[in-house]
């Protein structure tokens, strides 16, 4: 009889939630339609992919060499989880600034932190282009506003930061900021490296090239137990019943993740977002830069190609919160506010509000590697601010490892070190 080792009782393998309340934006999207199976074409393969948003899609895509077995599965439609509540605000610049990061994990950790997030952006960019995915994506510049946790001193801190690190940023005091941006704070860091698009047709998109290059996708199908063994590989119960094995098991579930990586050093917190209707009147600065501040809460905010609003903050420290009804309207009408303060200019009723659970770390820094005890098992925690940019470097490290290769930033994301 094959030993094994366990690392869950069946159907508690992964924290399982709503991964929004309300309908997101992005539900009513086009193009996100994908050929799926009900049930996989094989009992073996060399990897197997938990999760079916953003995070899976460019985890498959990295690993789709055409020959490769590589299975993909959600217990719910593809891209239709935490993807979907995303507000697609594709970032280099980390939760936690460079400056302040250095101090929590050695300057030259910080700076490879921050620089691999720039270089993960590039990437997306040319993914995107290569694949030639129809999801308004749009190179931008972020506009990062002075508030009241880092005012003015921090962000000139924070731009010598960058500059040492070779992130271009400019400082604007708040003469330069009013008369370029009609905003009025102490400051603000204009930099690059920085981008939006719709998160679900970009993940739709990129599945389906990954399926093009022989990716098998299953849906709706629950992993509901997985068990290494000694001589390396792994089994993955399913909830019909199943036994699937594979060389490699990577659990891309987001929020819902694995057990065996609950960790005192990150959390689940609520959040909200609303949009406002096309064609919205809005600066015209906004067709450039996305926009976020330092405060907590902080707001943040960009247009669409189609003049929308997108406009989200009030987190809370409850990993429930974002389930009442009442206090997504209560929010909507106070993120509303603070966006037309903002921007000093009205803004009409919202056409889309919607909340969601929001993965945070102490550092700002995703969580990417192996799972301790399971060494052929990965599991990819996208937490933070930029969670779509965590992505590609989880793929980017996950691909690497299974290759047999190592990555020389691996140890700044390792299960851990957040």
């Amino acid at each position: 009889m094959l030993r094994s080792r366990p690392i869950s009782t069946p159907r508690d393998i992964t924290r399982q939630r709503d991964l929004h309340e309300s309908r997101p934006l992005w539900a009513g999207s086009s193009r996100l339609s994908l050929r799926l199976h009900r049930k996989p074409s094989a009992s073996d393969y060399d990897v197997i992919i938990v999760g079916a948003g953003i995070s899976g899609a460019l985890m498959a895509h990295a690993l789709a060499d055409g020959k490769r077995r590589i299975l993909v599965i959600d217990r719910r439609k593809p891209v239709h989880g935490s993807t979907l509540a995303s507000t697609a605000m594709i970032q280099h610049e980390i939760d936690i600034p460079l400056h302040k990061l250095a101090d929590m994990i050695g300057q030259g950790n910080a700076r490879r932190a921050w620089q691999r997030s720039a270089r993960a952006v590039e990437q997306l960019s040319r993914i995107v282009a290569d694949l030639k995915i129809s999801c308004g994506f749009e190179r931008k510049k972020t506009l990062f506003l002075a508030g009241d946790t880092y005012g003015q001193r921090a962000l000139r801190a924070e731009v010598e930061a960058r500059r040492a690190a070779a992130i271009d940023a400019e400082f604007l005091d708040g003469h330069a900021l009013a008369d370029r941006f009609a905003i009025h704070r102490t400051g603000a860091i204009l930099s690059d490296i920085s981008a939006s698009a719709n998160p679900a047709r970009m993940a739709a998109g990129i599945l389906r090239a990954a399926m093009a290059h022989g990716v098998e996708l299953v849906s709706p199908l629950e992993i509901t137990d997985v068990r290494a063994t000694p001589a390396g590989g792994v089994f993955l119960a399913t909830s019909e019943g199943g036994i699937l094995s594979a060389a490699h098991a990577v659990f891309c579930s987001g929020y819902e993740f694995l057990e065996a990586v609950a960790d005192k050093n990150h959390a689940i917190v609520s959040t909200w977002a609303l949009s406002t209707p096309p064609g919205t009147k809005l600066p015209d600065w906004l067709k450039d830069c996305i926009v976020w501040e330092g405060a907590d809460p902080y707001l943040y905010l960009r247009r669409t190609r189609d003049g929308r609003l997108i406009v989200g903050g009030e987190d809370e420290d409850s990993e429930d919160a974002y389930k009442s009804r009442s206090k997504l309207r209560q929010k909507a009408r106070i993120i509303r506010r603070k966006a037309e303060t903002l921007l000093g200019t009205a803004l009409p009723e919202p056409d889309h509000v919607w909340a969601a659970p929001f993965g945070i770390t102490r550092t700002g820094l995703p969580l990417i590697g192996r799972v301790p005890n399971l060494p052929d098992v990965f599991a990819v925690m996208g937490f933070g601010g930029n969670g779509i940019t965590f992505s590609q470097i989880a793929a980017e490290i996950v691909s690497s490892d299974i290759a047999g290769h190592d990555d020389g930033d691996a140890d700044l994301f390792a299960f851990g070190q957040s």
